[in-house]
C-alpha cells in the first residue's frame, strides 16, 4: 500500500470530474494521480452528490442542514427526544424501586 499524497480541493475537483467524465474508470484515475482507488470513489460520489460543496474539509464541524425543518418535522424530532427523556427517567426510577427492595430483604 503506497502513502497517500496531499491534494488540494482543486485537484480533487478536478480529479473526479475528469474519472466523471471517462466513465467513472476509478482504477486508471487512481494510478495516474497516484491517489487510492478508494478516495477518487469517495471524492466522486460526493461530487454527484452535492457537487462541488461535497469536497470541502468539514473536519470538526457539524454538518449543517440542507433546508429547514418543517412544523411537523420539528414536532416529531421533540416527541422523539421526550420519549427517550422519558424512558431514562422510568429506568432511574425502576433501579431506585429494586435497590430499595434489595436493600429492605438485607436487613
Amino acid at each position: 500500500m503506497t502513502k497517500a499524497r496531499k491534494t488540494t480541493q482543486e485537484e480533487r475537483q478536478a480529479i473526479s470530474e475528469e474519472c466523471m467524465a471517462e466513465g467513472c474508470n476509478y482504477g486508471e484515475t487512481a494510478l495516474k494521480y497516484n491517489v487510492s482507488y478508494q478516495q477518487i470513489y469517495t471524492w466522486v460520489k460526493k461530487v454527484q452528490e452535492q457537487g462541488s460543496a461535497g469536497l470541502d474539509d468539514r473536519r470538526g464541524h457539524r454538518p449543517t442542514p440542507h433546508e429547514p425543518l418543517t412544523e411537523e418535522e420539528r414536532l416529531r424530532q421533540e416527541n422523539e427526544q421526550l420519549k427517550k427523556a422519558n424512558y431514562r427517567l422510568q429506568m432511574e426510577i425502576d433501579y431506585i424501586k429494586k435497590l430499595k427492595e434489595v436493600e429492605g430483604r438485607n436487613r
